[in-house]
């Protein structure tokens, strides 16, 4: 019978130690993961900042979804949820003008099956002086309002669903808001 040298179960050893780690990776990792919340509540007092200097103060009640949610230096999600209404804030880079914001913003939410915009875009301000667009969507089961701004290099586009009642009941709180969104002023 052949003897194991001292340098063999050593590495047979470390074979061993590194497969428990990587098994320690695979199956522990995705339920630590599991384990934690989807969702963590936001203060209705500060700003939150979304990404590229964009900043909203979120309604009172609402929860940020953290597996949607992705702040960055030139682009930035934001998604809020107040119970079944969801509340997203995306920031990215763009160099046209608010009419053609509004207008590729219509054409992604009619690009989604069963998505129809609901009249005609109107204007609307941010407390801070932001001008944007504003309009409605419908969805099956779901309605929605839809906001764009322009400013700094970047286009801020904030979208809304939520099932007609539950929509009717946060509204209020989701415009508030929406008034809310200002940028640091920096050209991008």
């Amino acid at each position: 019978m052949a003897r194991i040298t001292r340098r063999e179960l050593m590495s047979i050893l470390g074979a061993f130690g590194v497969v428990a780690a990587l098994g320690g990776l695979a199956f522990g990792l995705p339920a630590i993961d599991r384990s934690l919340p989807d969702t963590r509540p936001v203060r209705a007092d500060e700003p939150y900042l979304v990404g590229a200097g964009v900043t909203v103060v979120p309604p009172a009640g609402a929860t940020l979804d953290v597996t949607v949610t992705r702040p960055g230096g030139s682009t930035g999600t934001a998604l809020f949820r107040l119970g079944t209404v969801q509340y997203q804030v995306a920031v990215r880079p763009f160099d046209g003008d608010l009419r053609t914001a509004g207008e590729r913003l219509r054409h992604r939410i009619t690009a989604t099956s069963g998505y129809q915009v609901t009249g005609p875009q109107l204007a609307v301000t941010t407390a801070g002086g932001l001008d944007g667009l504003q309009g409605g969507y419908s969805a099956p089961g779901r309605s929605g309002r839809y906001a764009v701004f322009v400013a700094d290099g970047l286009t801020i586009e904030v979208t809304v669903s939520g099932t007609d009642l539950d929509l009717a009941r946060t509204l209020p709180q989701i415009e508030a808001s929406t008034r809310t969104v200002q940028t640091d002023g920096r050209e991008r």
